[in-house]
């Protein structure tokens, strides 16, 4: 009887196994897999197709693992689209092809996610949720221009438009620049949203209408840009006219949020030197409260719009931890509803201030910051003693003098104390410091970067991040190894820019008998 039910059991089991490797399988199915291509037949693969959001990862990679199954699922979900658009996945530990094709697509980080659109490569920044991948990857997949068959439809969609939109004025599509807008369009559709109209449907009306409130007028055939209904103020125009004298992208860049951008969470970088300004922005709920603030922010960046200087406004709760990094105390903000300013150089250093925000307090900050006059804020711990530790502990104050200006090469891990990763890495890390303890040429740091600032010259958008910092080039580059003692020591042996005293270049302890 035992005997029997042992083999049951052991059927079940097996049937069980069978079960879960083919729900593995039938999972992976809905992905494309170009792991195993030369980088010339991937090219060869994509170019081949009008639209693929392609996944570049490390099976180690803990962000990976969790982004698996929501790519898997998205997949799926577009599979079933007319047109359906694909989904791919490129293993960056392949030797078989994988490799040489992140190399080639120059994969920094894992996990990375490119959209190809007939071969040509942009970054998917929005989120990485299955729900959020489907919404972006359909957006895509639609006509790049809405066209309008009357100026009335046009007039009625721009004035009520959230978004930023740039209009093409065209005699037919056999216009030169026709194609250059729709192609233009099909490439940076997160920028604005693109519409168009043709002679035979378009009225004098809207070439009147642009040139009365654009820095330029309207001939056909052009590319017009239409500010948001709320961005627009007396001191820039509510249209601006394409010359042709620059990239049309560029142009669109350069010129979509005006002299004074508002932030979100999908456009959040801001062209350094910058001036931002924090408050309750909210064009959904207070589109007229928001206004006041930024129009008086407007005043004074009329002022400098021929200097390098960036004006934005963001929100002081969605980015309230950007002004904990400038020292500023958010428990008294929050009492104030008056702005609270900052600003960053060309070198990524920060400066607050201070005063309560007024027309004359923030001109002022403004000029004294391009002056130089400004004292820069750094968030430090205090220096510690480094004095014999196998791995050295770094801070804001000595970054400089322990990395970026070290005459040794430099290995480092930028981690945060809640982490888990960080706190498995952490006797390792160790251990590596101890091997390498007495070589003359290379230091193991490590710093907390949710209590120290982190230069602009490393990039850390999770935990750990490990950087190795030559002495000669001075230029990051990001460690993407495995992460075991080995791992690690074999890499330092090989990049140091001196060999190591105590291991070979291949990372093999030096023989001291011979």
């Amino acid at each position: 009887m035992a005997n029997s039910t042992f083999a049951k059991i052991t059927v079940s089991l097996v049937l069980v196994s069978a079960f879960l490797l083919v729900q593995l399988a039938q999972a992976d199915d809905s992905v494309i897999d170009y792991s195993n291509l030369s980088p010339d037949a991937f090219k060869s693969e994509i170019d081949s197709l009008d639209l693929v959001l392609v996944k570049f990862y490390a099976p180690w990679c803990g962000h990976c693992k969790r982004l698996a199954p929501e790519y898997e699922l998205a997949a799926k979900k577009l599979a079933g689209d007319d047109p359906a658009v694909p989904l791919a996945k490129v293993d960056c530990t392949n030797e078989n092809g994988g490799k040489d094709i992140c190399s080639q697509n120059e994969v920094q980080g894992y996990p990375t996610v490119k959209i190809f659109r007939n071969g040509q490569a942009s970054d998917y920044n929005d989120g990485r949720d299955a729900d959020s991948i489907v919404k972006k990857m359909r957006s895509l997949a639609g006509p790049a221009s809405k066209e309008f068959d009357s100026f009335e439809k046009l007039d009625s969609y721009y004035k009520t438009a959230k978004n930023l939109v740039v209009v093409g004025l065209f005699k037919s599509s056999d216009d030169s620049l026709y194609k250059q807008f729709i192609e233009t369009a099909n490439q940076n559709r997160d920028l604005a949203s693109y519409v168009h109209l043709f002679e035979d449907k378009a009225s004098d009306k809207f070439e009147k209408l642009v040139t009365l409130n654009a820095d330029k007028s309207v001939k056909l055939p052009s590319i017009v840009l239409a500010r948001q209904a709320h961005y627009r103020s007396k001191f820039e125009p509510d249209f601006l006219v394409y010359d042709a004298s620059d990239d049309l992208k560029d142009w669109i860049q350069e010129n979509s949020h005006g002299l004074v951008m508002a932030r979100t969470q999908a456009n959040s970088d801001v062209p350094k030197p910058n001036v931002v300004v924090y408050y309750n922005v909210d064009y959904e709920r207070d589109p007229k409260g928001t206004n006041y603030w930024r129009n008086r922010v407007l005043k004074v960046a009329s002022q400098y719009k021929d200097q390098d200087l960036t004006f934005a406004v963001s929100n002081i709760q969605t980015f309230a931890s950007e002004l904990n990094d400038f020292g500023l105390d958010m428990s008294r903000i929050s009492k104030d509803p008056s702005p609270a300013v900052v600003a960053k150089d060309k070198d990524g250093k920060k400066y607050a201030m201070s005063e309560k925000f007024t027309y004359d307090s923030f001109k002022q900050f403004v000029q004294s910051f391009l002056d130089g006059k400004l004292e820069p804020f750094m968030k430090s711990e205090d220096e510690p003693d480094n004095e014999g530790a196998a791995v050295k502990v770094a801070v804001g104050k000595n970054f400089d003098k322990l990395v970026t200006k070290s005459d040794k090469d430099v290995f480092i891990e930028f981690y945060a104390p809640w982490c888990g990763h960080c706190k498995s890495l952490a006797p390792t890390w160790e251990e590596l410091g101890n091997k390498l303890k007495d070589e003359p040429g290379v230091d193991i740091v490590k710093l907390d970067a949710t209590a120290n600032d982190v230069p602009d010259l490393f990039t850390v958008h999770g935990f750990p991040t490990l950087y190795w910092f030559p002495k000669d080039t001075k230029t990051p580059v990001k460690y993407e190894g495995g992460r075991d003692i080995n791992d690690l020591l074999n890499y330092v042996a090989k990049h140091a820019t001196d060999e190591l005293d105590g291991y070979t270049r291949t990372g093999d302890v030096k023989r001291t008998d011979l």
